[in-house]
């Protein structure tokens, strides 16, 4: 990667370590962009307008750098679940997922603006909750406290506990950083992975 640098537009500790798994040195900047949906977008286009919006942003004062945006939501019933911040939320959120299906839709952004190159896209993933009780809602909310992650659990860790399947191309884009498809973009942008 001559005269360029790596940048993820993220404050994400989550996003942050599963870029580390590429063994890649790059630095970390947070976006300050407004995250309101718009009226008529879908769930597709809302969170590929904030990984672009963020890559944007970071852009801007990098243009030499590699930019790396991302934003993910859950999807339910034609409803967007975003991150639940309390205890109470995050037992409404489980209990609307008990026994459906939720997509998780991660969108993804590379841009170099000294070279014009940008990619965006989005990448989905289907989770199936298990017919949780009540009782079971409570003690994994108490065990993992899960209330700065979208549809209110971590996959990576206890939150396994709640599904009845996973289905998707790439595991990685549950937890917020679909590495699959950021390897073939990054390298689209001549930075070696592998």
């Amino acid at each position: 990667m001559p005269n360029s640098s790596l940048i993820l537009a993220s404050s994400s500790p989550f996003r942050k370590e599963l870029l580390s798994r590429l063994h890649l040195p790059f630095d970390t900047v947070s976006p300050d962009i407004d995250e309101t949906r718009m009226s008529d977008e879908s769930a597709e286009q809302y969170v590929q307008r904030l990984a672009l919006e963020k890559a944007q942003v970071v852009a801007q004062d990098n243009v030499d750098s590699v930019i790396i945006g991302s934003d993910q939501c859950a999807y339910l019933n034609g409803q967007i679940l975003g991150k639940p911040g309390t205890h109470e939320n995050a037992i409404k959120q489980l209990q609307q997922a008990r026994g459906q299906e939720v997509i998780f839709y991660t969108g993804l952004c590379v841009m170099q603006l000294s070279s014009g190159f940008s990619q965006v896209d989005c990448i989905q993933y289907r989770v199936g909750f298990r017919e949780l009780t009540d009782q079971q809602i409570e003690h994994y909310l108490t065990t993992e406290k899960p209330y700065n992650c979208a549809g209110s659990f971590k996959s990576e860790a206890y939150g396994i506990s709640l599904f009845s399947y996973m289905s998707g191309d790439d595991p990685t884009s549950i937890i917020g950083l679909p590495l699959i498809r950021l390897i073939s973009m990054l390298e689209a942008v001549n930075v070696k992975v592998v």
